[in-house]
């Protein structure tokens, strides 16, 4: 199989972001479940606390990154965003959780979401977020180790965290992100 790399390069060459990004899912997909996506032992490694998030590649002509996320049983993530950027997630290993969320309305910080749907996803499954619909959690659905593939549109260095109100309304929170390696 050619590199991901240059899988994601040709499938940018569409031009157009959601042809672009079901290419990208559908290739990435399809080299996970032919085994063609090899990760060396230190994406293997969990952290104790949280997940792990590992840079895999950066290509900074086009603007595109692959980070590897490991996953301890029972981690997960808040309900965040992407900032405005798209994603293709596909699971390397373990199952995986996906709860999907809508943007219903919001006023400056307040946000009200509502729930939409739950993805139960084994290795080889793979998803993509274009905003607007770009608001989940991801959650390691195993008892033992999750590994999971992250294709972004540019550097993802923050999101946005939405913690309930009780009320209905999601308060937003901007999150740094960095990588564990």
């Amino acid at each position: 199989m050619r590199s991901l790399e240059l899988m994601i390069d040709e499938a940018l060459r569409l031009g157009d972001v959601t042809a672009s990004v079901e290419r990208i899912k559908n290739e990435l997909s399809q080299a996970i479940r032919l085994g063609e996506v090899a990760l060396g032992e230190e994406f293997h490694r969990t952290l104790p606390d949280r997940y792990a998030r590992r840079l895999l590649f950066r290509n900074s002509a086009p603007g595109y990154t692959g980070v590897v996320m490991t996953w301890g049983p029972g981690q997960r993530t808040a309900i965040h965003d992407h900032s405005g950027m798209w994603c293709v997630e596909g699971v390397v290993l373990g199952n995986m959780e996906v709860h999907q969320y809508d943007l219903l309305e919001h006023h400056g910080d307040r946000y009200r979401l509502a729930p939409t749907g739950l993805i139960h996803a084994s290795v080889g499954s793979a998803g993509c977020l274009i905003p607007p619909y770009e608001y989940h959690v991801l959650a390691n659905a195993s008892e033992a180790l999750s590994i999971t593939l992250h294709i972004y549109g540019g550097e993802m260095e923050q999101c946005n965290t939405y913690q309930p109100r009780g009320d209905g309304w999601f308060d937003r929170h901007p999150k740094r992100l960095a990588y564990d390696n």
